[in-house]
């Protein structure tokens, strides 16, 4: 974290969960004037579904973060707060998982190496070593170990944990990782690991997808970015994309279309929860574009 100066405020993002009810706003926002804070971005939203109240806060002060947890405190206790304040625009450290496909990985590689993706990636963790070139032409290092057997999943698995806690991991990304994560993975890490597919679930499953696809006319292809669960593929979706194609396309067009479909749906999500706008309410997501 940085400390702010009065020659140059601090930004922060506050972000807060809680029962829905009367005066939140107002105890907030006269908390963060107390810490001498401007707000620069509001956004809120009451589910009716849950009957919880989120909200999302950037704002501008030229007092250190201890000050400003410090007069917020009253209010997260009054109110019984699932709360996270963070500097704005910090990277987050991420962790990504690949096995051989190599288009989600050279994207979110590409597009943090040009500052559009506010992220830090000290590793790629793969069960294949087949994108280690690829890895480490954007300078990020690589570890494969191969999974082929209960013991050698129960491995690689306990490498993430490692790596998470070695690396000081907020988020994990499933960039194409085609293994199934255990229930006890899915659990330690909850809210933190983010997979990507595409949207042909439940109807084309397996291998070969687009071209199941391909042989049934298919007239939309899509994808879908969602948090990681033990139910495979249901976790909380955070983002969708969909293309419309037809009869004239190959089986070939449509992997090439489904890819950048792919990339493109995985960065988003990715983006939105580094700049903390994705707030869980239970089985869906609450985002703050």
């Amino acid at each position: 974290m940085t400390s702010a100066t009065a020659a140059h405020p601090g930004r922060w993002v506050l972000t807060f969960v809680c029962r829905d009810q009367p005066g939140i706003v107002h105890a907030v926002s006269g908390a963060i004037v107390q810490a001498r804070g401007n707000i620069l971005e509001s956004q809120q939203f009451s589910s009716d579904d849950t009957g919880r109240f989120f909200m999302r806060l950037e704002l501008e002060t030229d007092v250190p973060r201890a000050d400003i947890v410090a007069v917020l405190e009253p209010v997260i206790g009054r109110f019984e707060m699932a709360w996270q304040l963070d500097e704005a625009g910090r990277p987050k450290r991420t962790l990504v998982l690949v096995s051989t496909a190599a288009h989600t990985l050279n994207d979110l590689l590409f597009r943090r190496r040009s500052g559009q993706l506010p992220v830090e990636i000290p590793l790629v963790l793969s069960n294949h070593g087949a994108l280690r070139d690829l890895a480490e032409f954007y300078g990020t290092p690589f570890e494969s170990l191969p999974v082929v057997d209960a013991d050698s999943k129960a491995a690689f698995e306990q490498r993430v944990l490692d790596a998470v806690a070695e690396h000081d991991i907020e988020l994990v990304v499933l960039a194409r990782y085609m293994q199934i994560l255990s229930p006890e993975l899915c659990e330690k890490l909850r809210g933190r690991i983010i997979n990507i597919h595409h949207s042909f679930l439940p109807g084309f499953k397996g291998a070969n997808p687009y071209k199941q696809a391909h042989a049934r006319g298919v007239k939309l292809i899509g994808a879908t970015a969602h948090f990681v669960t033990s139910d495979l593929d249901e976790g909380p979706i955070i983002e969708q994309n969909v293309v419309r194609v037809d009869h004239s396309r190959t089986a070939t067009e449509l992997v090439s279309i489904g890819q950048d479909e792919e990339s493109r749906t995985l960065r988003q999500a990715v983006t939105w929860f580094a700049q903390d706008r994705v707030l869980l309410d239970g089985a869906r997501t609450i985002i703050f574009r």
